[in-house]
């Protein structure tokens, strides 16, 4: 018997399934993420900028393109909690801080390594980013200073702190979820959660749920509280390079080189719906506060010439009459 969520989700995105693109970048998008009030949506693209749109109605306006990385820009993030600030990391060996307000760019941090991987903390005062040579930088926010610098062993793929802001973890290569204690970086468990690389890792915004998606194209669900594994899913076909809960928790975008995005009903596992794409997928990200997935695809510009990279957002959960 499907639970009522499910039958009110698959009511909503019947008359709510378009989804609609928008120019963002000349180049590939690698990284999507919403301010933490769902006004604003953050793009960051291979061609060395990050754009922001905000979100009006039914479509996103874009605001601005920040430029001053010398590199690609591979992943972005929002503060957790000022919905005016994000930062960017990129493979220039910096991450930069940026103030919608001002549209300047108001830190620029220099690391080690070329950054791929970049989250903050729950708690707003540390940003940690992760670069190509498995380093993991831990950078105050007020100093824009190192606060700590730990180098792995293994292939380190995407990073994250828990909800409680007391433990860090890492995906990594052997398909292992590593856990540290925080601030003390001090080994807790290292869990093998799948037979190949372990790409991403996402926690739910309750705080009950962790996801992570590997090379084998499964996605595994965990419980914060026990590490146990509840659930897998199991539909798509590639390795799951991207995942994210809807707001509510109870949703499970996960994407990859397949040519749709899996909606879950948490819960049960049960699909809840799929949005189709034309390429794969790099990166998803729910809306804070509604049912709407901001998406970006290894799009090509147009029928002819199939090179050119499309650099386009894209938006599903639209009204159909839209």
């Amino acid at each position: 018997m499907a639970s009522k969520y499910y039958q009110e989700m698959q009511e909503n995105f019947r008359n709510n399934n378009k989804s609609r693109e928008f120019p963002a970048h000349s180049a590939k998008v690698h990284s999507v993420a919403w301010s933490c009030d769902g006004r604003r949506l953050a793009s960051g693209s291979f061609d060395k900028t990050a754009s922001v749109f905000v979100l009006e109605k039914d479509r996103l306006v874009k605001e601005n393109n920040y430029r001053g990385h010398s590199d690609s820009v591979d992943q972005l993030c929002w503060h957790p909690t000022n919905p005016d600030v994000f930062v960017t990391a990129s493979g220039d060996k910096t991450i930069r801080i940026w103030d919608v307000r001002t549209t300047k760019c108001t830190a620029t941090v220099n690391t080690k390594g070329e950054n791929i991987n970049i989250c903050w903390s729950p708690d707003g005062q540390t940003i940690a980013v992760g670069n190509k040579d498995d380093v993991v930088t831990f950078i105050d926010v007020k100093s824009h200073r190192s606060r700590a610098e730990e180098q792995f062993k293994f292939e380190v793929n995407e990073i994250s702190w828990n909800n409680d802001n007391d433990m860090f973890f890492l995906t990594n290569g052997n398909g292992c979820i590593n856990i540290l204690s925080y601030p003390e970086l001090k080994p807790i468990q290292s869990i093998n959660a799948h037979p190949s690389n372990c790409i991403c890792i996402k926690f739910d915004p309750t705080g009950k749920y962790f996801a992570t998606g590997s090379a084998d194209a499964l996605v595994s669900l965990w419980t914060v509280e026990e590490l146990v594994c509840v659930r897998c899913f199991s539909r798509l076909d590639w390795p799951v390079r991207t995942l994210s809960f809807s707001h509510d928790g109870k949703m499970l975008a996960s994407a990859s080189e397949d040519h749709f995005i899996d909606i879950a009903e948490v819960e049960t596992g049960e699909k809840l719906w799929e949005v189709q794409c034309e390429s794969p997928t790099f990166t998803v990200a729910w809306h804070p506060k509604r049912p709407l997935l901001a998406y970006a695809c290894d799009d090509k510009e147009g029928k002819y010439d199939s090179n050119r990279e499309a650099g386009t957002v894209k938006l599903f959960g639209l009204p159909n009459d839209s």
